[in-house]
């Protein structure tokens, strides 16, 4: 929980930052970057089972 906890307070911190210093430009660049790395993570987790198949 701390560290869902801690997610939502890193994107709060980050709409901040972006509505204060208008950069709106940035928040699909990091959404983009987040989701990569979520199948990035994925990935690696679903490997092992993947090769077993081959």
């Amino acid at each position: 929980m701390n560290r869902l906890a801690f997610v939502g307070t890193l994107l709060r911190e980050f709409v901040a930052f972006a509505r204060a210093n208008k950069v709106w430009w940035i928040v699909p660049l990091v959404v983009l970057l987040g989701l990569i790395a979520l199948l990035a993570a994925a990935s690696q987790a679903t490997s092992p089972y993947i090769y077993t198949l081959f």
